[in-house]
């Protein structure tokens, strides 16, 4: 299996800003989209945008299969059926880091609100999901997603990180820090998500009124070696 970083959703906010911040930093994307044309369309603005990029459009389940950390980047009320379409396309082994926010716009509510999740966050609702030997990671909530895809901004912020195995969170966090000025941080077992998703809807809410596109930073943690 290759090392290229999949990203499910990649044609939208979060997806498409993060394969722009890796592209640029030489690594290999691939963009998954429901529709082949719009992952392709999806690839060649990053290529726009960072000429030397290796990135690739590939429908989903084709996507999936390209890399051993698929991150999975779609709205709440996509997160079902894409886990679903993807139950004969993930293997045991891969990692998948489960950005979803299961937040009222998903229903056409507010973005300030939150939706309970049953299984007590999407990410624990995406473990639920997923095949047999597949692991989810749930990571990346509290990021700009147009922050992201404005090269011309420098991100410092952390990203909190939540997973069952420290080694699975690390391997997570190596590629989260591959992007200049994102730490990843450790923040404990799976089910901490349901906190860690509550975030993006208190930044949406402090975000617009500050007219900012805030960040979240843990003060106070070791300056190196804190995933070892």
């Amino acid at each position: 299996m290759s090392e290229s970083i999949p990203i499910i959703g990649g044609t939208g906010a979060l997806g498409y800003g993060l394969a722009l911040r890796w592209a640029r930093e030489g690594v290999d994307v691939v963009i998954g989209s429901r529709k082949a044309e719009r992952a392709t369309e999806a690839a060649e603005r990053v290529r726009a945008a960072v000429p030397e990029a290796a990135v690739e459009g590939l429908p989903n389940d084709a996507a999936a299969r390209r890399g051993p950390i698929v991150f999975v980047c779609v709205p709440f009320r996509a997160q079902s059926e894409t886990y679903n379409n993807l139950r004969e396309v993930l293997e045991g082994g891969q990692l998948v880091v489960d950005c979803t926010v299961p937040i009222a716009a998903a229903v056409s509510g507010k973005a300030t609100r939150s939706l309970g999740v049953w299984q007590g966050s999407a990410a624990q609702q995406a473990q639920e999901m997923a095949p047999d030997g597949v692991t989810v990671v749930a990571g990346l909530h509290s990021v700009s997603a147009p922050t992201l895809a404005d090269l011309e901004r420098e991100l410092d912020e952390d990203v909190l990180i939540c997973g069952e195995r420290k080694a699975d969170k690390a391997r997570v966090a190596a590629l989260v820090e591959q992007i200049p000025g994102l730490r990843a941080v450790n923040a404990g077992a799976l089910e901490m998500a349901r906190i860690a998703e509550q975030l993006t809807p208190l930044l949406i809410s402090i975000n617009a009124r500050y007219k900012a596109h805030a960040g979240i930073r843990i003060t106070g943690l070791p300056a190196d070696g804190h995933w070892e």
